[in-house]
């Protein structure tokens, strides 16, 4: 069987994976767009219930459906247990306020950034998904930038030409920065997965009679 058959295979079974993980990063981003609560607790809340979701669908769906490859399974088997117990933190950490918000996802965006962004690294050439793990991965780590480079004490009082009154601060940034991140991923996961499914071209059928190959 041809190379491009067997990588119509993989794209085939893979598919539903980034589209299933763009389901919950959509979600918590339009929730995230349209509260007018951003406190840190919240931001934590609702990143637990992403991370869940998504730690699951690695675990269940992207372990099993990853061709036969044992090194990315294993990456992404971890990638699920860290994104899991990013969720469990972000639960328990709830009622901590900014630090605790801005620790939780430092720690998850280094790790599975690193993970992911690995990962895509070593399947260059030998998996069709390989650019899609770097991007993710990438991205990822930039989120753990942008919150190390917003200061926790940042605070802007609004008025004058904006003709809005209240305070910006940094935990209406830093949730904000979270929702950017996960509708921008949720948009790739959702053009990477169809991508591949129709770029799957199925093996023509051997007319009746001839041999198979």
């Amino acid at each position: 069987m041809s190379d491009s058959v067997d990588d119509s295979g993989q794209r085939a079974r893979y598919w539903p994976v980034p589209v299933l993980r763009a389901v919950p990063a959509a979600i918590v981003a339009l929730v995230i767009t349209f509260s007018s609560n951003h406190a840190a607790g919240y931001g934590l809340l609702l990143f637990g219930g992403f991370a869940v979701v998504d730690g699951l669908v690695l675990l269940l769906a992207g372990a099993t459906r990853l061709p036969a490859d044992g090194r990315s399974r294993r990456t992404t088997q971890v990638q699920a247990v860290v994104t899991l117990a990013a969720a469990v933190a972000a639960f328990a950490c709830n009622g901590f306020g900014l630090p605790a918000f801005i620790a939780v996802i430092v720690v998850f965006a280094v790790l599975t950034g690193a993970l992911e962004l690995t990962q895509g690294l070593r399947a260059r050439r030998l998996s069709p998904f390989a650019r899609d793990w770097m991007t993710i991965g990438g991205l990822t780590l930039l989120l753990a930038v942008a919150f190390l480079l917003t200061p926790p004490d940042y605070s802007q009082q609004l008025g004058g030409v904006e003709q809005v009154t209240g305070i910006l601060d940094a935990s209406i940034v830093l949730v904000g920065l979270l929702g950017a991140y996960l509708a921008i991923t949720a948009v790739f996961h959702v053009i990477a997965g169809l991508s591949h499914k129709w770029g799957t071209v199925a093996p023509t059928a051997a007319p009746d009679g001839a041999p198979h190959a």
